[in-house]
């Protein structure tokens, strides 16, 4: 799973039309795509935010095109 590297879910909705700020976690292989949903978190103990969240996230051309 990806790691999102936003404090909260409210800023990476707002960083909606710009590129992804992330951590690959994977062991297995790169789990960004360019195009398509991303399913990530945030992760308090790797970031430094304080907020856990979850959310997906979907790209289109390399840029965040919709946050749930």
């Amino acid at each position: 799973m990806l790691v999102f590297n936003y404090p909260s879910k409210k800023l990476l909705k707002e960083s909606i039309g710009k590129k992804l700020l992330y951590i690959e976690t994977s062991i297995f292989g790169l789990e960004y795509k360019p195009d398509g949903k991303i399913v990530g978190c945030n992760r308090p103990h790797i970031t430094g935010f304080r907020r856990e969240f979850f959310a997906e996230v979907w790209m289109k051309g390399g840029f965040i095109e919709k946050v749930k």
